[in-house]
């Protein structure tokens, strides 16, 4: 009983943990590098995550540095920024790529409110079904015979504790997201 709790627990971890990668990749009104944590870059055949190519740095709160490591990789991480779902333009200096994070239009902050709103409720979801697999296993535990009546009734409610501890969670991720977003 208590290893269907414990996996159920790490289970609901997991879907708040893609909760918190999904809303970093959401781009705000300020510079950040996890907004470039999903970007592919095409590096010799292979499509290679941009920052095991470059060093990314926010030296201010609306400018991103990449530094490349191989200088011939600098037309592809270009290319690759400009084809994103960011709209972001880069600046090549033959050095470093430079791109400046402009301040997010009224519109574009709804969408993205929006967007962070559609991960939130994918990840409550995720932790509902969890929460309805370890019920339904503890139920047929009893149902065998394997525990009894009372220990199924203290099982379930600490699953419930668990998963309403973790949309909690999710709940605050995404407040803190829509702060972030909407801050001009």
């Amino acid at each position: 009983m208590k290893e269907i709790i414990q996996d159920a627990e790490d289970r609901m971890k997991k879907s708040v943990d893609a909760v918190t990668e999904d809303l970093g990749s959401i781009r705000t009104g300020r510079a950040s590098a996890a907004l470039f944590d999903r970007i592919k870059v095409e590096y010799y055949g292979a499509p290679t995550p941009l920052n095991q190519l470059a060093t990314i740095s926010v030296p201010e709160a609306r400018l991103v540095v990449i530094q490349p490591w191989d200088k011939s990789a600098m037309g592809e991480i270009e290319k690759a920024i400009q084809r994103s779902e960011l709209s972001l333009n880069p600046n090549n200096d033959g050095k470093v790529i430079r791109i400046n994070i402009p301040p997010l239009t009224e519109e574009r902050r709804k969408e993205y409110v929006k967007l962070a709103k559609d991960k939130a409720e994918q990840g409550r979801v995720s932790i509902r079904n969890v929460r309805r697999d370890a019920m339904d296993t503890l139920k047929s535990f009893e149902k065998d015979g394997e525990i009894s009546e009372d220990d199924l009734k203290r099982a379930e409610d600490e699953v419930q504790k668990l998963a309403d501890k973790y949309v909690a969670k999710v709940n605050e991720l995404l407040e803190e997201k829509e702060q972030e977003i909407l801050e001009i």
